[in-house]
């Protein structure tokens, strides 16, 4: 597969008391989309979703046109410099030869923005200031960590992460105010993980959950249960001075990444540090249990 690397492993979770904080650091422009073995059937996928749930995986307000024609231009320079070996440029044509797809720049059949999303694995949202205040402009969100894209769109980042316990009093006001101030050539990122019962890349609902899973036990909690990790990056568009937000997904299956005594007890750690109305929101409630159990269990 045209030596693709090994799928990066993302451990985000630490030991000690609960934050819930930003948690920046900066990356370069070479590191800033993952592309990895994972590449050919997570594009199948987004171009599956694209194909027959399009109204639910792709929004944009007309407002956003301009940052979204800039959206593509930025990732397609960055694609043809950084993996020269994948894709190529050719004037206005760029080839993936991952895909064997190519793209007319110039005149391109889809949106711009949904172009671009069938290049990255990363799922695309834009933020545009409005006033004081950042909004929710456009998105190609392909793999939705249990929220809709339709449902936010045009909304204030504050509206989008209402439902989020404790976001209103201690992350609204910092990430507005990094929403106004970040400057062009800063790449930032940051990591969110949560723990799920379902591997599946799409997961536009399931928040709040309180029902048991009770296929899911202390015994073969590590083969039913998932880490699901999202890399995100966050870079101010220099023309348009919109905010693009990049999301990788990342689910790994538990046994496959906690295999050590070590990090059972790390993730052990950091569950039981989490406020109570995060497990809810989380759903995290029903699976605790087993997954504590599990983590517990001795390790050679």
């Amino acid at each position: 597969m045209r030596n693709l690397p090994p799928e990066t492993i993302h451990l985000p979770f630490e030991p000690g008391p609960f934050r819930m904080a930003m948690g920046l650091t900066t990356t370069t422009d070479a590191a800033w989309f993952e592309i990895d073995a994972l590449y050919q059937q997570e594009m199948a996928e987004r171009r599956r979703l694209l194909a027959t749930v399009h109204d639910q995986v792709f929004a944009a307000l007309p407002q956003s046109d301009q940052a979204r024609r800039e959206t593509l231009d930025l990732i397609t320079d960055a694609l043809s410099a950084y993996h020269p070996t994948w894709f190529t440029r050719d004037g206005a044509i760029l080839r993936n030869h991952l895909t064997g797809e190519d793209w007319d720049l110039a005149r391109p059949n889809l949106d711009p923005l949904e172009v671009a999303g069938r290049l990255v694995q990363e799922d695309l949202c834009l933020i545009q200031l409005d006033g004081e205040t950042p909004v929710f402009t456009a998105g190609v969100l392909c793999f939705p960590s249990r929220w809709r894209m339709n449902e936010k769109i045009g909304l204030p980042l504050a509206s989008v992460h209402g439902p989020v316990p404790l976001y209103a009093d201690r992350l609204a006001r910092p990430v507005d105010r990094f929403m106004r101030n970040v400057k062009p050539g800063r790449i930032a990122t940051r990591l969110n993980w949560s723990i799920l019962d379902d591997p599946t890349l799409f997961q536009p609902t399931g928040k709040w959950r309180d029902t048991a899973n009770t296929d899911v036990t202390a015994d073969n909690a590590g083969q039913r249960l998932f880490l699901r990790v999202e890399r995100q990056t966050l870079r101010r568009l220099p023309a348009s001075d919109a905010i693009l937000f990049g999301i990788r997904v990342h689910v790994y299956r538990l046994d496959r990444v906690i295999d050590t005594q070590a990090r059972a007890a790390c993730l052990a750690e950091a569950v039981r540090a989490l406020p109570e109305e995060i497990v809810h929101y989380k759903s995290l409630r029903p699976l605790r249990p087993a997954l504590l159990a599990w983590l517990e269990r001795p390790r050679t």
